[in-house]
């Protein structure tokens, strides 16, 4: 496994969203849209629909969250073809999909891609330098796990 993965400059970002903050988030990627513009834009559900419709333009639709979208962007994440995750959460509300979510952020983690959970750290990365540039993401050295005896 190599010890680096190269964000390029044009980003693949994964949008998420749950019910409760489709419409919050559905505010940011319209205000975000020049921005958004320039990068390549996937997302679960009915949120890639709201997406596409609030900024005219394409957005690769996967499955709803609950129906298997958040697995499908978590085997993205680890085929290395999405950059980034926004991801909308509501951390009031149970959702039948829960495993399935945590599944994705560890899969974030595990990969270190930059994952948004709210609007100010979305607003953050967004504004970065590092946003329209290359990146090296630094990755963990998992060998010693994957040549574990079992």
């Amino acid at each position: 496994m190599s010890n680096i993965r190269t964000l390029k400059p044009r980003k693949r970002i994964a949008i998420i969203a749950h019910d409760n903050k489709k419409a919050e988030l559905i505010d940011w990627v319209y205000y975000n849209r020049g921005v958004l513009s320039r990068h390549e834009l996937f997302a679960t559900g009915t949120t890639g629909r709201l997406v596409e419709e609030s900024i005219d333009r394409p957005v690769t639709k996967l499955l709803s969250g609950p129906l298997g979208g958040d697995q499908q962007i978590g085997a993205l994440v680890a085929e290395g073809a999405v950059d980034m995750i926004i991801f909308f959460w509501d951390p009031m509300a149970s959702q039948p999909h829960d495993p399935d979510i945590k599944a994705l952020l560890r899969l974030g983690v595990v990969w270190n891609i930059p994952m948004a959970c709210n609007r100010a750290t979305a607003d953050f990365m967004l504004t970065s330098p590092l946003m329209n540039d290359e990146y090296e993401s630094r990755l963990t050295d998992y060998s010693v796990y994957l040549g574990r005896k079992v």
